[in-house]
């Protein structure tokens, strides 16, 4: 494991990165794989990645500083809990897995600069990264160019299917458009407020959500507005709203200014058990700063919250506790995040290889019947078949779910009439 820096334990949104990995894990919830003799390198490795007889490593690439640090933290903590169970279980193709973290600062243009530097000099096998759509951006020409493997956790906008990327959280049908279905039939959404952070995700996010208020359930959108990222003043936009009155505030604001957000909201005397609030961009992890006194009442549209009630997901949640402490909490992209080391691992033993072109060639089809979300299987399109689910927030913190789609959604990135 490579020397850490400890960014973000300053923060006081989030004390718990680096909290130690002492404890193993309950590992019952794990698939069991028979460890035989590890294969030679030389036959599962021919593209020269860091890969040894013993070991082969990864690289971990989020922003554990700057105003996204508040969403990245959970995904880092999740994706190093995957790491430790899979070592204690004997690692990938008989190697453990060794790690190097880089701290994209938030910053998009450090974010490419830290993947090259994974994939050129470090030679990583894959990497597990990015949180917002625009740090992705940023990293997919160089993940092709160099022809590495990206596992990106966070619902996104789709748009978007790359060779070099597998992506396990949801894009726009099994968020958007599965949520925006559901408010508008249970709480006769009509009239909609839509408000974002200013970057490719909010905007495109807002305009397939456009489409589909006013082309598919007859609705309108009384206004639409977005902000910088680390924005914190929202009265006026606060103001707008309380002027027009929308049935349904649809909100995609990220990172750090979800605490001036909300916080505003309450103060200006927005009761949102009255008013119907859904968002898309709010997890657990968001709720810890934001406090649930401050959002208690809204809705959330994501496939996984950490009050689930499945067996997969009591062992999860009870290993990510033992590991980074009691009082942490777990968030929609911190699951998917969980999901990319053992997604990685199950395509590299099927493919019999650490060769990227071999693994992308592979992941169609791979299942992990242990996810704490239920199960997932990746689709020839590198996306992942999930359930859509709204929760709404409580006081302390955690998500009460209220619906779920009976069945899996078929990932379809490039939805028709969308683009």
């Amino acid at each position: 494991m490579s020397d850490e820096k400890k960014p973000g334990l300053q923060s006081p949104l989030r004390r718990k990165l680096l909290m130690g990995m002492a404890a193993l894990p309950a590992m019952s919830m794990l698939p069991r794989t028979s460890f035989a003799q590890a294969p030679a390198t030389s036959a599962i490795n021919t593209t020269g990645l860091a890969v040894t007889d013993t070991e082969v490593t990864v690289g971990i690439l989020h922003s554990v500083t700057g105003t996204m640090a508040i969403s990245e933290t959970g995904s880092v903590q999740a994706e190093k809990l995957a790491i430790d169970q899979i070592n204690a279980m004997g690692g990938v193709l008989g190697r453990k897995i060794k790690f190097i973290q880089e701290d994209g600062a938030s910053d998009w243009p450090t974010f490419a600069e830290k993947a090259k530097k994974l994939l050129v000099n470090d030679k990583v096998a894959a990497i597990m990264g990015c949180w917002t759509s625009a740090s992705r951006k940023a990293v997919l020409p160089v993940m092709e160019q160099y022809n590495g493997m990206l596992y990106y956790p966070t619902f996104y906008e789709g748009l978007e299917q790359s060779k070099n990327v597998i992506y396990t959280g949801q894009e726009a049908t099994q968020q958007i458009l599965a949520g925006l279905d559901w408010v508008s039939k249970t709480k006769n959404g009509k009239s909609f407020y839509l408000i974002g952070s200013d970057y490719i995700w909010p905007r495109t996010s807002m305009k397939i959500a456009r489409k589909h208020i006013e082309g598919k359930l007859g609705g309108k959108v009384s206004g639409e507005e977005y902000f910088p990222l680390g924005h914190t003043q929202f009265n006026s936009v606060i103001n707008k709203i309380k002027l027009t009155k929308p049935d349904v505030i649809y909100a995609a604001v990220v990172g750090g200014s979800n605490v001036a957000f909300y916080k505003q909201l309450k103060a200006a005397g927005i009761d949102l058990s009255k008013q119907t609030m859904l968002t898309i961009s709010v997890t657990e992890d968001e709720i810890d700063g934001i406090g649930g006194e401050n959002i208690a009442g809204a809705y959330a549209c994501m496939k996984y919250f950490q009050s689930l009630d499945n067996p997969n997901n009591k062992e999860f949640v009870a290993a990510f506790k033992k590991m980074w402490g009691e009082k942490t909490v777990i968030g929609d992209v911190t699951q998917a995040a969980y999901l990319g080391p053992w997604l990685w691992k199950m395509t590299v033993e099927k493919a019999g290889s650490f060769d990227v072109d071999k693994i992308a060639a592979a992941s169609a089809g791979i299942e992990f019947t242990k996810a704490p979300e239920g199960y997932v299987k990746i689709h020839p399109n590198h996306h992942l078949w999930s359930k859509a689910r709204v929760g709404q927030a409580q006081l302390d913190g955690q998500f009460k779910v209220v619906y779920e789609t009976p069945e899996l959604i078929e990932p379809d990135p490039f939805p028709k009439g969308y683009q």
